[in-house]
């Protein structure tokens, strides 16, 4: 039997098992300001720069980090919403936009993205069961074919298809078109669904609701997830992996039981540290993190999660620390987990053992 981390092989699967499905190098996207009476560039906000990870096939990815780390900006590039400054894209195996590779509007086929605004992703002029049919329909799809499709997702999604099927976005709850835009998703059935921060707006039993729907879904269609979020626990339930981002650059990734169980970025740590507690002896008595990012116009040199970390040493303005296996790995650690920092063995050492 299949879990919702576990998935049957895909006919699709061009590159292998043990290829992963989304491989990204070194991405960056810097965003030019403008001023001045020729609106001329005077500076350049350093949104994402050198980004690099791997989705495998069947896994769930999840993103953290403060907003303005680069998350949504990470997903649009990768969905050539915009267009990246540099950087590799590789879909099971194949270069995005190269020659030989995969085009992006075959990617677009096998790649979709779910936005936080539930509302504003749908046409208020189209029916549901009009926007989920209207992307099969552009893709060659017969009428009558794809208004089934659409009728079946949307009673896959829990909406059925009599009741909900000709109501308007504004005639629906913020639960019920998040569903709707879950199917309008699949409707085209992808690989690879990536969701922007899609539970976010929405009430704490329908957010259950809907993320044991993705599990299902998951199982079910044979998809992996790329999930962005700035809710550690929602993250941490769904996930298999996450990955850390600070101020547009990676600071830790790895499997999500080692990350929520043994972070070992400072950064990493004090995230977990801020989640909200309803134990009495467990209160937070001292603020975990201080201060705000540093400006992505003017970052600081090195690491740049120093000028807030306790323990920056005269080193970590000169250095940029790559992602790599901690210096300091304990024993049993999974070697998968790594992180962007260079603190010394004794104060990583010692943070972890307040932390606990």
């Amino acid at each position: 039997m299949q879990t919702a981390h576990q998935s049957a092989p895909d006919k699709r699967d061009r590159g292998g098992a043990a290829q992963p499905l989304l491989i990204v190098e070194n991405l960056r996207k810097h965003f030019p300001v403008r001023g001045g009476l020729l609106n001329r560039q005077i500076a350049t906000v350093q949104a994402v720069d050198d980004v690099s990870f791997s989705v495998r096939k069947g896994e769930t990815l999840g993103i953290v980090g403060e907003s303005g780390c680069g998350k949504s900006t990470t997903a649009r590039l990768l969905m050539n919403l915009i267009k990246p400054d540099a950087g590799t894209t590789i879909f099971d195996g194949d270069g995005v936009g190269e020659a030989g590779g995969i085009t992006v509007t075959a990617l677009r086929r096998q790649m979709q993205m779910v936005f936080q605004d539930s509302y504003s992703s749908l046409n208020p002029r189209l029916t549901m069961v009009e926007s989920i049919a209207y992307a099969p329909r552009m893709h060659g799809l017969p009428a009558r074919e794809a208004t089934r499709r659409a009728e079946s997702l949307l009673a896959q999604v829990g909406l059925n298809p009599a009741q909900f099927g000709r109501r308007y976005p504004h005639e629906l709850s913020g639960g019920q078109r998040q569903r709707v835009n879950i199917a309008r998703a699949l409707a085209l059935e992808p690989r690879l669904v990536i969701f922007d921060e899609a539970v976010s707006a929405l009430d704490k039993s329908v957010e259950a609701q809907v993320l044991n729907l993705l599990n299902e879904l998951k199982a079910r269609l044979n998809l992996t997830y790329l999930f962005i979020s700035h809710d550690l626990n929602v993250v941490e339930y769904i996930s298999d992996r996450v990955l850390v981002m600070y101020l547009g650059r990676v600071v830790e990734t790895g499997p999500a039981t080692e990350i929520y169980s043994r972070p070992r970025h400072p950064y990493t740590r004090a995230l977990l540290a801020s989640k909200p507690t309803l134990d009495p002896d467990r209160r937070t008595t001292v603020l975990p993190l201080t201060g705000d990012p540093p400006n992505p116009i003017n970052p600081p040199s090195g690491c740049r999660f120093r000028t807030r970390c306790a323990y920056a040493q005269p080193r970590c303005a000169e250095i940029v620390p790559p992602l790599a296996a901690p210096l300091d790995t304990l024993a049993g650690a999974e070697p998968e987990h790594l992180v962007a920092c260079i603190v010394p063995e004794a104060q990583a050492a010692a943070e972890i053992v307040h932390a606990a």
